[in-house]
C-alpha cells in the first residue's frame, strides 16, 4: 500500500467537548455547563459549610451563543462540567442570501458551515453591512464549543 492511501485531513482523536472539574477550581470569567448549555461565569459565591458538610458555589453564567442568564449551585468539592471553547479567527469570503457565511482562514483554508449570528440582534445586519456586497474585508472570530459553532465578533480589516 502506497502512502496516499492514507490521506487523513484532520486528525479527531475523540476527544470530549466537554471536562470534569471541581466546583471549587472554576473562577470567575472562566466557562462552566449549566443546564447543557456552555456558559461563561459572571460571579460566583460560596456558602458556608452547613451541618452536611459541604460549601456550595452558587454560579451565575451567561450562554456563550444565546447572551442567557442561568444560574447554578453545586457543591464546591463536587465535580461539574466545562466546555472546551476554541475561538478562531476568519476573513468573509461571501455572505448567501440567507445568511450563510463562506470564511477563510489564513492558510487559505475554506469554511461554509457557519451563518451570521443571531445574537446580539444587530450583529448579523452591521456584518452585512460593513461587509458591503465584497467591498471590503471583514474579519470575524468563530467561537466553539461541544459541537456549535457561531460568530462572536467582527471587525473590518481594510476599507
Amino acid at each position: 500500500m502506497s502512502d496516499n492511501e492514507y490521506n487523513i485531513e484532520s486528525a479527531d482523536a475523540g476527544a470530549s467537548a466537554t471536562i470534569p472539574m471541581e466546583a471549587g477550581q472554576i473562577k470567575k470569567g472562566g466557562f462552566i455547563m449549566i443546564k447543557g448549555k456552555p456558559c461563561k461565569v459572571l460571579n460566583i459565591s460560596v456558602s458556608k459549610t452547613g451541618k452536611h458538610g459541604h460549601a456550595k458555589c452558587n454560579f451565575t453564567a451567561v450562554d456563550i451563543f444565546t447572551g442567557k442568564k442561568l444560574e447554578d449551585m453545586v457543591p464546591s468539592s463536587h465535580g461539574t462540567t466545562v466546555p472546551v471553547v476554541v475561538r478562531t479567527e476568519w476573513e468573509i469570503i461571501d455572505i448567501g442570501d440567507e445568511g450563510e457565511l463562506t470564511l477563510m482562514d489564513e492558510g487559505g483554508d475554506q469554511k461554509t458551515d457557519v451563518n451570521l449570528p443571531g445574537f446580539p440582534e444587530t450583529m448579523a445586519d452591521d456584518i452585512r453591512n460593513a461587509w458591503n456586497e465584497g467591498e471590503n474585508q471583514v474579519g470575524v472570530t468563530v467561537q466553539a464549543a461541544v459541537g456549535i459553532e457561531q460568530v462572536i465578533a467582527w471587525k473590518k480589516i481594510s476599507d
